[in-house]
C-alpha cells in the first residue's frame, strides 16, 4: 500500500535538481512537487535538454516559491544539497526538520551537459529507490 502524501523536492532556485526529481517521481507514479526558497525565473535550459534525453519535457515548467503549506502537506521533504537553511525562514525550517532528507547533490547551474547528465542520472537512481520502497 503506497504511503499517502506527497514528496516535496526543495532547492534554492527550483530550476534544476528539484525539477528533475519531481519529474522522475511523477514518471514513477509518486505524488510529488518541487519548489525553491528563491525561485529562478525559468528552468535551467541545460537541465531541460538533459531531461529531454529521458523523454521528459520540462520546457513549460516554472520555478515555484516554497510555502509553509507545501511543507505541511508533504510527508517527506528532500533538499538537493543547496543551503536552504540560509534562505529558509526559521519556522519553515523547523517544520521541515521532522521529515527532511538532504541528498547533497551538485548544482547543475553553469555546468556542461555532461555534468548535468551525471546529476540527472543520480537523481533518477535515488527517486527510483524511493518508488521501489513504496
Amino acid at each position: 500500500m503506497p504511503i499517502q502524501g506527497e514528496i516535496l523536492f526543495v532547492c534554492v532556485e527550483n530550476a534544476g535538481r528539484s525539477q528533475m526529481a519531481q519529474a522522475f517521481a511523477e514518471k514513477f507514479g509518486l505524488r510529488a512537487s518541487s519548489a525553491g526558497t528563491v525561485p529562478s525565473s525559468l528552468v535551467n535550459p541545460v537541465v531541460v535538454e538533459a531531461m529531454r534525453e529521458r523523454e521528459i519535457d520540462l520546457s513549460r515548467k516554472s520555478p515555484k516559491m516554497l510555502t509553509s503549506d507545501m511543507i505541511n502537506h508533504a510527508r517527506l521533504v528532500i533538499t538537493m544539497g543547496c543551503s536552504v537553511e540560509e534562505a529558509c525562514p526559521r519556522p519553515m525550517l523547523a517544520a521541515m526538520q521532522k521529515k527532511l532528507v538532504d541528498w547533497n547533490l551538485d548544482d547543475p547551474k553553469g555546468r556542461s551537459i555532461e555534468e548535468v547528465r551525471k546529476i540527472r542520472d543520480e537523481i533518477e537512481k535515488r527517486v527510483r529507490e524511493i518508488a521501489k520502497a513504496e
